[in-house]
């Protein structure tokens, strides 16, 4: 959503009531991930889409009775319906949507929180009741604080799907809830300043990734070019750096320093960490050093397991661009995991 928030704003401004459209659920082929979210504007302008164009167009027919506030829907599509062959949903999946009136119209407070949420990147998760005539929401911190009184069942359904990393629904209360996960952009750490962590930067930058690039040496923290700036640039030792970052199921780390002193300083915070992927640039034969290393340090076998190294997916790199490419991708296979 926090691309779109310039244009939504322009949509309240007018004044006029819109509608929101949900992917709740999926089965098989599913052509969007749960989670997924379009806005049908006042004149039925479109940002996003649920379906990738096979049930837009149901779902524009539907807005105009939701947009109003007198109702929500469930709407759900597969190749064994009649509405989902005439709008060419025929990759094999289903797809359950919800289709509401604009959170800004029934609870605006929630809406400003969550503007200011994804402005600031701050996480938060947008609970939505599912059934009755009309909605009902909720905002939750990931610390179990809400913007209003709340049901201590939802936060504790909010803070798991907020853990897990997946936006769910669920029954609770008697009544069917969605828990919108909005999490704050993916972090990326860098240990090593070098060609190959430049390129790195560039493409996790284009993919919404906060940068953070940790070098105590000096001669590369500082002379190293980045085509595109890191959010942030330490000249110091992770140990200094990591501990002020939440390293939670948000978090990636690359290790590029080649150096051990360096390297395996960041492995013994991150290794014990909620982190969700750690990548070591290295050879065979340097990673089972760093074996031997850490297995003396009193790290377990399943803990060195979560190290990916050599790093990246095997495509026969050979440039610096390659070798950011085939990390990148890993790093995505890991983070899609979650969706």
């Amino acid at each position: 959503m926090r691309e779109y928030i310039s244009e939504i704003d322009r949509w309240l401004a007018n004044g006029k009531p819109f509608s929101t459209a949900t992917v709740i659920n999926t089965w098989g082929s599913a052509p969007r991930p749960v989670g997924t979210m379009m806005f049908v504007g006042p004149e039925l302008e479109m940002l996003g889409s649920v379906s990738g164009g096979c049930v837009e167009g149901v779902v524009l027919k539907e807005a105009d009775e939701t947009s109003s506030g007198s109702t929500i829907k469930n709407l759900k599509f597969g190749v064994s319906d009649n509405d989902a062959w005439s709008v060419g949903l025929t990759c094999g999946g289903t797809i359950e949507i919800f289709l509401e009136q604009f959170v800004a119209f029934d609870s605006p407070a929630i809406w400003e929180s969550l503007r200011t949420n994804l402005l600031e990147n701050k996480s938060c998760v947008l609970v939505s009741k599912l059934s009755g005539e009309k909605g009902q929401h909720f905002l939750i911190y990931p610390d179990g604080s809400s913007l209003a009184e709340t049901p201590s069942e939802l936060i504790t359904l909010a803070q798991k799907a907020y853990q897990e990393r997946k936006s769910q629904s669920a029954e609770v209360l008697g009544e069917k809830w969605f828990f919108r996960v909005f999490p704050k952009k993916h972090q990326l750490f860098i240990v090593g300043a070098a060609h190959a962590a430049a390129e790195l930067v560039h493409l996790a930058k284009y993919f919404d990734f906060d940068t953070i690039v940790i070098d105590p040496r000096g001669t590369f923290a500082q002379n190293t070019h980045f085509p595109t700036a890191p959010d942030k640039l330490y000249e110091d030792y992770p140990a200094e750096v990591l501990p002020e970052y939440e390293l939670d199921e948000y978090t990636f780390a690359v290790m590029m320093a080649h150096d051990p002193k360096i390297d395996d300083q960041a492995l013994h915070l991150l290794l014990r960490s909620k982190v969700a992927y750690i990548g070591a640039l290295s050879s065979k034969g340097s990673n089972e050093k760093r074996h031997e290393r850490l297995i003396a340090a009193g790290f377990t076998e399943e803990e060195f397991k979560r190290i990916h190294a050599p790093v990246g997916i095997h495509i026969k790199s050979k440039t610096a661009p390659e070798i950011a490419l085939s990390i990148l991708a890993q790093m995505i296979f890991v983070k899609n995991q979650f969706l």
